[in-house]
This record gives C-alpha cells, sequence and structure tokens, in this order.
C-alpha cells in the first residue's frame, strides 16, 4: 500500500547556487547541506555515489534526525562509513508513518538494488493452483503473475513442480479438467485424459454438468482443508457401492482416495492446527546468509525456498532477516501468522506495514515453546543444511574457475561465463542460445534466446547464424556502455529523475542539490567496492554478478572461433577470452579439441581432468538450452493455422469454419457461398477469406 501524502521541500536557492560552483565532493560535507531544509516526519531516503547510481535506500522516523547523525560523523562502523564516504548527493520522499516508509523502502530496494543493502535475489512468483470460474466448467491450472482471472486461488506452492504434482493427484481424485477453453469448445469425442481416469469429460457429454459441479465443490473443500471430510464421504460412498455390488464404482471411489492419500502425505498435513502461516527461519555462517521460507495454507504444508540475499558481511542475522521479510512481501499476498527464528528489533513496525499492506491484521511471532517450535527449528536446520551445501559447492565451484583460469593461461579467474549455441533442423526454426555461469553455478535469469531474423541468410549456414547472435548479443552490451558515456559527456538536467522515480507523482518529494554530470536513472551497477580509507577489504560488501563476460565459449571449432573474433573486434573488445570447444574424433565426449585465438594449433585436456568435465557441463547445458527453445519454437510454427492471418477472423469465426469445414485446407478449397452458410461469416468476410487463399496460391 504506497504512501498517500508526501510533502515537496525545495533546497535553499544559495545552496543550489554553492552547489553549482562547487566540483563534486562526497562524504559528510555533501550530506550536511540537506539539513537546514529537512523536515523531522518520516520518510525514505536514497544516497546516491558520484556516477549517479543509488547505493543504499534506507527509512526513517525523523529524516533530519537520521541524516544528522550521517552527516556528524565518529561511530560509525565500516560499512556505514564506506558509504558516507561514497555519497554524494541524496534524495528524499516525505510519508505520513513509518510503517508506509518501510513499504516504500521495500519498493526501492528492489527497483534499484543499491549495493549498501540487503537484496532480496531469486525474486519471481510464486506458483498457484486456480480452479476458474470463467466458464460453464471450471478448469483447474496452474497460474502464475497477476490474480485477475475469476476463479478460486490456492498457494503460494513453493515449486513449479509442487503444483504440477498437486494438480496431477487431483486430477486423478476429483477428474477435473485442465485443458483450455479451445481445446474444450472443439472437442467431438474425449482425449486421452478420460481414458486415462484423469478426466470426468464435461467437454462432450461424459458427465453431466451438476456432477460435474459437484466434483469442483469436492475438490475446493479439499484445497481449502477438509481433506479428511472428503476421505470420510468417499470412503462411505466406495463402502455402499460394494454393498449394493457396484464394483465398478466402487473402484472409482477406492481410487480417489488412493490420489488423496498421495496428496496428502506430498503436502505433510501440518499437526500444529496452523490453517494459514510463512515460516521464515535464518541462519548465517562463513558471512553468508540463507533463509528458508516454509509455506502453510488450508492446514497444509505446501513446499519451502532456500533464499541467500545478498548483504554486507558485518550485518547480524537479525537486521538480514528483517529487511528481507519486508521486501519478500513487497509483491505477494501476506498470510495472517508470520513465524521467525530470531527476534527482530523492529518486529512491531514490521507488523503495522504489513497489517497496513494486506489490510487486515498480521501477527508476527517467535514461538518458544510448543509445535510451533518444532516448526521453527525444522526450518532452522534446513536453512543451516541449505547453506552448507551452498559453501560446499560454491567452494568447488571457484576451484574449477580458477582450474579454467590455468589450462587456458587467462589473465583473471572468470567471474562470468557465457556460452552459445544455434540450433535448428535444416535451416527451419533457427534460434541461437545463450547461457550463463559463474561462481554460483548457472545464472539462470541471465538466459536469453535469439530468434535468426536475417532474411537473407542461407539456411544452415552455421556461421552465419553465429555471427547474427553474437553481433546481436556484443552490440547491446557495447549500447549500453556508450549510453552511459554519451550521458556522462552531454550531461544531464539535475532535475532529471531518469524515469526511475516511484510510479506514483505524489511520491516524488525531493530534496536535491543538482546531481553529477550523470543519467541517474540509469540502472548500472557497481561491482568494484569503494573504501573509506584504504584499507577495508574490498569484499566487505558482496560483489554483484557482472554484466559483461570475462570467457565466451562457442560451441564449435576454427570456423565459429573466426566468426566470434570477428565479431568481438568490430566493437572493438579486447578484454574478452575467446574459447571454441570442438567436438573430437567421432564426436566422442572427452576428446574434445579447445582452439583459441592466436594459437595455430588446438589444445586438449586430459581425460580425467576436473576442467574438461567442467567445460562439457557448459556446453551440454548450452546445447540443451538451444534444443529446447529450437523445440518450443517447432511446436507452436506446427500448430499455427493460416486462418490466424486473416484480418478479421478472432477465435469464434475461426471455431465455426473449422467445426463447418472441419480443417484449415478445406476452408481454403471452399467458394463464397459455402463460406457465407458458417454463421457469422458475412458476404464481405467470406470474399475476404476466400481471396486471402486464392492469392496466396497464385
Amino acid at each position: 500500500m504506497p504512501p498517500k501524502t508526501t510533502r515537496e521541500i525545495p533546497l535553499a536557492a544559495d545552496a543550489q547556487a554553492a552547489e553549482r560552483a562547487a566540483p563534486a565532493a562526497s562524504g559528510p560535507a555533501v550530506i550536511a547541506k540537506y539539513l537546514k531544509t529537512l523536515p523531522g516526519s518520516p520518510g525514505v531516503y536514497r544516497m546516491i555515489d558520484a556516477a549517479g547510481n543509488v547505493i543504499y535506500v534506507g527509512k526513517a522516523r525523523s529524516l533530519k534526525a537520521r541524516v544528522t547523525s550521517y552527516a556528524r560523523g565518529g561511530q560509525h562502523t565500516n560499512r556505514i562509513a564506506r558509504m558516507i564516504a561514497a555519497t554524494a548527493a541524496m534524495e528524499f520522499v516525505t510519508v505520513r508513518t513509518e510503517a508506509e516508509a518501510l513499504l516504500l523502502e521495500a519498493n526501492l530496494i528492489k527497483r534499484f538494488r543499491p549495493r549498501f543493502n540487503v537484496l532480496l535475489r531469486d525474486d519471481k512468483s510464486f506458483p498457484y493452483i486456480l480452479i476458474a470460474r470463467d466458464h460453464a466448467a471450471p478448469q483447474i491450472v496452474k497460474h502464475r503473475g497477476a490474480r485477475n482471472r475469476k476463479g478460486d486461488y490456492f498457494g503460494p506452492f513453493a515449486s513449479a513442480g509442487a503444483v504440477n504434482r498437486t494438480i496431477n493427484m487431483l486430477e486423478r481424485a476429483f477428474l477435473l479438467r485442465s485443458c483450455s477453453d479451445a481445446v474444450f469448445e472443439s472437442r467431438t469425442r474425449p482425449c486421452l485424459l478420460f481414458q486415462i481416469k484423469r478426466c470426468s469429460a464435461p467437454c462432450t457429454g461424459e458427465i453431466s454438468r451438476e456432477d460435474y459441479n459437484a466434483l469442483v465443490e469436492e475438490a475446493t473443500r479439499f484445497l481449502k482443508g477438509e481433506s479428511q471430510n472428503a476421505r470420510q464421504m468417499y470412503q462411505r460412498l466406495m463402502e455402499q457401492a460394494a454393498e449394493s455390488l457396484d464394483y465398478e464404482q466402487a473402484a472409482k471411489f477406492r481410487n480417489r482416495l488412493w490420489a488423496l492419500a498421495h496428496v496428502t502425505a506430498d503436502q505433510a498435513i501440518n499437526p500444529d492446527g496452523i490453517e494459514e502461516a510463512d515460516v521464515f527461519a535464518a541462519y548465517q555462517e562463513g558471512g553468508q546468509t540463507c533463509i528458508q521460507v516454509f509455506f502453510f495454507r488450508a492446514g497444509q504444508n505446501w513446499g519451502n525456498r532456500a533464499y541467500f540475499p545478498r548483504a554486507d558481511r558485518s550485518l547480524a542475522v537479525e537486521e538480514v532477516l528483517e529487511s528481507f521479510i519486508a521486501q519478500f512481501y513487497d509483491d505477494k499476498p501476506v498470510p495472517r501468522l508470520i513465524l521467525l527464528s530470531h527476534d527482530l528489533a523492529g518486529v512491531e513496525l514490521l507488523g503495522e506495514a504489513l497489517s497496513t499492506k494486506a489490510e487486515r491484521r498480521i501477527e508476527i511471532r517467535v514461538p518458544k515453546r510448543g509445535g510451533k517450535t518444532a516448526m521453527v527449528e525444522h526450518a532452522v536446520q534446513n536453512a543451516r543444511e541449505a547453506l552448507g551445501r551452498r559453501l560446499a559447492e560454491s567452494s568447488s565451484q571457484r576451484m574449477l574457475l580458477e582450474g579454467l583460469r590455468e589450462r587456458f593461461d587467462l589473465a583473471a579467474t572468470p567471474r562470468r561465463i557465457e556460452v552459445f549455441d544455434n540450433s535448428h533442423i535444416q535451416g527451419t526454426n533457427a534460434v541461437g542460445a545463450m547461457i550463463v555461469a559463474g561462481a554460483d553455478g548457472f545464472m539462470k535469469s541471465h538466459y536469453r534466446k535469439f530468434n535468426i531474423k536475417s532474411v537473407d541468410l542461407t539456411p544452415g549456414d552455421d556461421y552465419a547464424m553465429m555471427r547474427e547472435v553474437l553481433t546481436r548479443r556484443f552490440r547491446r552490451l557495447a549500447d549500453a556502455d556508450g549510453g552511459a558515456e554519451s550521458a556522462a559527456s552531454d550531461g544531464v538536467d539535475p532535475s532529471s529523475d531518469g524515469g526511475l522515480q516511484p510510479e506514483a507523482s505524489d511520491l516524488t518529494s525531493r530534496i536535491e542539490p543538482p546531481r553529477p554530470p550523470s543519467e541517474r536513472g540509469a540502472d548500472a551497477l557497481a561491482f568494484g567496492m569503494l573504501r573509506a580509507d584504504g584499507d577495508e577489504p574490498e569484499d566487505a560488501v558482496a560483489e554483484e554478478f557482472p554484466d559483461h563476460p570475462d570467457v565466451v565459449l562457442i560451441d564449435g571449432g576454427r570456423g565459429q572461433l573466426g566468426v566470434a573474433e570477428a565479431v568481438l573486434g568490430e566493437f572493438g573488445i579486447t578484454n574478452v577470452a575467446l574459447i571454441g570447444v570442438a567436438k573430437g574424433p567421432d564426436r566422442d565426449a572427452g576428446r574434445e579439441h579447445f582452439h583459441r585465438p592466436g594459437h595455430d594449433r588446438s589444445m586438449m585436456l586430459e581425460p580425467r581432468d576436473p576442467v574438461l568435465y567442467f567445460v562439457q557441463r557448459l556446453r551440454d547445458e548450452a546445447h540443451r538450452f538451444a534444443i529446447g527453445t529450437h523445440r518450443a519454437k517447432r511446436a507452436k510454427s506446427i500448430g499455427a493455422n493460416p486462418l490466424d492471418e486473416i484480418a478479421g477472423i478472432g477465435p469464434s469465426r475461426k471455431r465455426a469454419l473449422l467445426k463447418h469445414f472441419g480443417s484449415a485446407k478445406a476452408v481454403s478449397r471452399a467458394g463464397t457461398e459455402d463460406l457465407q452458410a458458417v454463421e457469422g461469416i458475412s458476404a464481405q468476410m467470406a470474399q475476404a477469406i476466400y481471396d486471402f487463399f486464392h492469392e496466396r496460391n497464385d
């Protein structure tokens, strides 16, 4: 829930003039200039470095008091001292209450991703189960994103796999349809799901609408937590059918009982009677923090997920957990109960803010005894084990990256590796793929797909495809770098916000001197860590994953490597190591040849070298991603219908034409009189359809 009111307070004219005349500066002296015009009301502030990047977002009960503490200097931690020393400008938003400030702070942290804040990573939306009620025969589907479809939503689930397994079992238990409305309308006989007893086939009338709606209501009650009632009902119906010698019906009820047993076993019914709650447990070790989140809905455990937020190593686990929770619920529904593993200093404010957002009372507790304590301890154990696995994997991954540096004589240990591959069948549905890896393994949020767009490209020309993919990739990087340089050289209006201010205009109450000549709204993130006194370790603040690769692997031999060299040469890129990975004789894994620029002869690695296995995994992952992308594109093209290309033919007319003629091919052979016989097809539309097919054939 965003703040309702803000107040603009202009910077004093003499302060503005002084700032224009003075050279770019940073530190406590710059911060002190804001004190004359700052109010003592709640608000959110942004600290900005000389390059125009937001380096910290914070909230305060009194903006004046908070900024005074920064300007005063003295007893600050090393992290705060570095942050103050790097601050060249500040921006402010005033709000009504501190709770509103907390909500806005979480929103801005997720938007700007400042390097001195705790950052929630891997923040994709959670999947839900939706029983859609915008059709006469409700449908059960997996759902992500905004809840703009009419129906009942159940979740969140920790993963898409958990949703898919639950839907699979619910289909077996309640025989609900999962097909789309278009497929439902076009069926003339039951599909395979009916044959394998996972759907009751309401599409063809195998079950009456009344009986089908009864199944929908049973599934809804089950998902709301009435699983025991559903099992007792099916147990009773099975016994009644057996007593009346209707063994076929009894077997159906028995199968539903089995399916329900699988669902409840997977979801681990909660014995403590918690209907709706999230459990947060944090564990810290080795400068990293793992936060394990368990989801309980309708009295059932719907899975858990581990998070590894990016945070300064000096922050206590309680501070990381508090900031994490505020960001976690920025775009997610809040349950009535939140259980924590640690006492938080701002737990009352956090509860008030979440209650404001949810528009109902939210309870936050740290259980000390009873069943809830056991649940939290179980979550802490999971967090400890997940962090242990991550530290071990991270250590081995870094060893492999170091080994890659040694084997290929790289200038430094690579932080970002990009691997490129293409996929097509005789040139059709050609796609390129880029996968990314780093010290934390595969970075799937950085993967990219490239649809091959060149119209004059010879089908099957792998070199030309690779050239197009690499050109588009590195042109984008060059344009991004050039845009930043252009902004710095041309100058930017200091009053401009770069388009990254809060969307609501009433949130943009700002107090700022003219900004340094750079694009304040740029999303560029600082990778190098600034030091306050030259003695602080550079890794005190966790590094952000870079946008630019250190190493590029090409799936191919010297020809593909030559294409990559030419492309990087066009953009003047010289600090990226290129490696071509060619399959060995008879395409045997383990006998790969590696080609490098400036080396006439290829090299091989020892058959049992861990670095060889590492490169093979990178190449295989790129191959998997490219083939998956190609198959998806091919499947989409196979399902394409020429009727979709005719202007004025929507889903209803398309359905009517296919139902009348049987196929698009039959439609193409029909005359205008036959086309007019179809409901919804006028004489003008019939002529348009006829002309479309016959002009294409001419």
